[in-house]
């Protein structure tokens, strides 16, 4: 069903796109008469359609997709559909997407970060790991494994406006960190700061032990995505016909 239904909506946008939008005369003409522009994103079976016009052309467009996944028993969410402008924002495959200024200019621009839902999930994963009843790890254990869980979450997100967001999720992890050690490793008086440092730490208060060093999601770097516009390929794209050889 999921063929089904993703064969159909880039059937019909690719349909409409080759016709009527292919070049900047075409979308410049569509302009002047009035008309929206608007490319279909699709990921599975969650897509954005963005919209170069008004409200009523982004409207119309959503009436447009259930009369194209009518015919196949389905319906649009209501409750995961909606019409935005894009300085008011929208989120998609787990990323923020807004229009907004950079930070002293007055120039704007669209930003890609993780959403606020996608930076709670890792920090409730988190609080999870080092909720009182796991006290009966290793320290280093504990380490690696929320190492493991940040690195992978990092590595999904990595491409976006996202190193603020790394920093931040691993200075909530750190003092997460901080209080299962002390509570942990506490004697008959509670682990001091200062002998928390001596002793689990190694350079700064970056936690270390038996050979294992806290990274978090900051250790990922961050790489943005080069703009390629229609040289992205899609499944109508045209490719050269494979050519085999030997001897």
């Amino acid at each position: 069903m999921l063929a089904n239904i993703t064969l159909a909506l880039d059937e019909h946008f690719d349909q409409l796109w080759r016709q009527e939008m292919a070049n900047d005369k075409q979308r410049r003409q569509r302009r002047n008469k009035g008309l929206g522009n608007w490319r279909l994103v699709r990921y599975c079976d969650d897509f954005v359609l963005m919209v170069f016009g008004e409200r009523h052309h982004a409207e119309a467009l959503r009436g447009e997709v259930s009369a194209v996944l009518a015919p196949l028993g389905l319906r649009l969410a209501p409750e995961k559909t909606q019409v935005v402008q894009l300085d008011e924002g929208f989120t998609f495959l787990g990323f923020d997407i807004r229009r907004m200024r950079k930070p002293g200019t007055s120039k704007h621009y669209v930003y890609t970060k993780p959403s606020k839902k996608a930076v709670q999930s890792i920090k409730d994963k988190v609080k999870a790991k080092t909720y009182r009843s796991t006290r009966y790890q290793d320290l280093g254990e504990l380490i690696a494994d929320v190492n493991r869980s940040l690195v992978g979450w990092a590595n999904y997100f990595r491409h976006g406006v996202s190193k603020a967001t790394f920093s931040a999720v691993d200075s909530f992890v750190w003092g997460r960190l901080m209080r299962w050690t002390r509570a942990k490793y506490a004697g008959k008086t509670r682990l001091s700061m200062k002998e928390l440092r001596r002793r689990f730490c190694d350079q700064g208060w970056r936690f270390a032990y038996n050979g294992v060093v806290f990274t978090g999601a900051a250790s990922v770097e961050v790489t943005r995505y080069r703009y390629r516009g229609r040289n992205i390929p899609t499944p109508w794209t045209a490719r050269p016909a494979a050519v085999v050889t030997g001897s």
